[in-house]
Parts: structure tokens; C-alpha cells; sequence
């Protein structure tokens, strides 16, 4: 009973009104007194919650001596509540963002190896359509079972895996240099972008207990999504090309794009990002 109770307050019906309309659900027709018994409330609370939900069309009264209620059939309650509250909803969903029609989605941060991992699972079960995703082999596992379910869904999975990368789904393209790019930044890096519309980039700490140095940000602002995305698409491209090219990448770039790097980061560059 008291769940009941509970649940209509949930729709809008007070306490009074959620007891009184259970009380007559179990007895009615039935007079104030006789509900003011049943729903164990005083008896002038019970005539003014009676006129209420009278008025809410939840009960009707019958021209009695005394006046009898009836309530309406639970059928009746449950679908026309679902009208209103969907009505409002749409209503809210048209008209909330005129309020501010320039509204700019956040950006999280998110701090913690189980609060990242959280957060990523959690973009992996939003995906509809497609994931891409960078990510280091170690850390691919905490993923694998979520990202195969999405597989299954019929969401494209593409890759850009680190450190002897495996997987049984999806499309990979191994990254070289895990080990190195790992040692440089001090950590592994984490970059999702979902259904160009959600985004994750960030670094887990090399380091067990370094909490200040894993986080990442999270966020939904399409602008920084398409950027996240991005850099996944053209790592894939240099991926694809120098797997194809190997020859010819070493003759003109050096081992390692040495020559390419140097021209990028400066010759005196203390870390590599790829």
C-alpha cells in the first residue's frame, strides 16, 4: 500500500489524495466518513481532498443523503495522466531551449580509473550508430565485452589500438610506438568519439596510484566531438598508408617518421605524439 502511495505522489497526488483514492478503490460507493475510516486520515482533511480530486476529475460524487464517491476506474487514472504528462514533456522538449537558444554543452571532467571506465561504458551503451575509439590493449579489456555488445547492435567499431593490439570485432588499425608514446606522456592515452555526438579524451597514469594525472573530459558539444573525431580519422589515415607504403615512408621520413617528427616537434621535442 505504501508503494501505491509512493507512486501516485510520483504523478502529482499528495499524500491525502493518493490515500483516499486507494480507500475508495476498495470501497465504493462510499461517504467521507466511511473513507475518512478507510484511509485512516481526519475526517476534515478527508471532505477537502475529496473536493480536490472531485475536481481533478478523480472522483465523482452521486447527489446522495449523504453524498457518496465513486473514484474513476484505474484505467482511467493511469491513461489520462499519460496524456498529460506526455503532452507536458513535448511541450517542455519544444520549448525549454528557446529559453536560451545558444546553449553550448558542457565539458566533464572526469577523474579516476573507475569513474573513467564508468564513463566509457557509458558511451559505448549510447552509440547507435558508429565508435571510434584510440585506446591501449591493456586497457581495451575493461571494454571489450561492452563494445562487442554494441558490435552486435550493428554499431561500427574502428580502432586505433597500442601495444599488440587484439581484437575478435571491428576494424583496427595498430598503432607502432605504443611503449614509447606511453613512456613519453607518462601515460596512455583514451579517445572516443560516438555517433558525433559524444566525446572522451583523456590519459590513464602509467602509474597505479597516480589519481592526479588519470582523468579525462567527456563532453557532448558537437564542435569538440568533431575534433576528437578527427584525430582518430587521421591517425588511421597515416596508420593505413604507412603499413601500405613502408618502403617508401622510411626512404623519405627516416625510422620512426624521425625526419617528420623533427620537422613537426622540433628536433629537441621530449615527447612524441605518435
Amino acid at each position: 500500500m505504501a508503494d501505491l502511495v509512493e507512486k501516485l505522489k510520483e504523478i502529482g497526488f499528495n499524500t491525502y489524495e493518493a490515500k483516499v483514492y486507494i480507500a475508495l478503490l476498495k470501497k465504493y460507493p462510499a461517504t467521507g466518513y466511511e473513507v475518512s475510516k478507510l484511509a485512516n486520515i481526519p475526517q476534515s482533511r478527508t471532505y477537502d481532498t475529496l473536493k480536490v480530486l472531485e475536481e481533478k476529475k478523480v472522483v465523482v460524487s452521486a447527489n446522495t443523503k449523504p453524498v457518496t464517491y465513486t473514484p474513476i476506474r484505474p484505467k482511467q487514472l493511469t491513461s489520462s495522466y499519460m496524456k498529460k504528462i506526455n503532452s507536458t514533456i513535448n511541450y517542455l522538449d519544444k520549448h525549454l531551449p528557446e529559453v536560451k537558444d545558444n546553449y553550448n554543452e558542457p565539458i566533464i571532467t572526469v577523474n579516476g580509473k573507475q569513474n573513467i571506465q564508468d564513463k566509457v561504458i557509458e558511451v559505448i551503451q549510447n552509440a547507435k550508430r558508429e565508435i571510434y575509439m584510440e585506446i591501449w590493449s591493456q586497457d581495451f579489456k575493461f571494454f571489450e565485452k561492452e563494445l562487442l555488445n554494441a558490435y552486435n547492435r550493428n554499431v561500427e567499431i574502428r580502432i586505433v589500438g597500442y601495444d599488440n593490439f587484439n581484437s575478435r570485432f571491428g576494424l583496427v588499425f595498430e598503432h607502432a610506438f605504443g611503449r614509447d608514446i606511453e613512456l613519453s606522456l607518462g601515460g596512455r592515452m583514451i579517445i572516443i568519439a560516438a555517433d558525433d555526438s559524444e566525446g572522451i579524451v583523456g590519459k590513464i597514469s602509467s602509474l597505479k596510484n597516480d589519481i592526479s594525472d588519470t582523468n579525462i573530459i567527456w563532453t557532448k558539444n558537437k564542435g569538440i566531438v568533431f575534433i576528437i573525431k578527427e584525430f582518430i580519422v587521421h591517425d588511421m589515415y597515416l596508420i593505413d598508408v604507412e603499413e601500405n607504403l613502408v618502403e617508401q615512408m622510411k626512404y623519405i621520413y627516416g625510422k620512426g617518421f624521425k625526419r617528420l617528427k623533427d620537422k613537426v616537434l622540433g628536433s629537441n621535442a621530449t615527447y612524441m605524439i605518435h
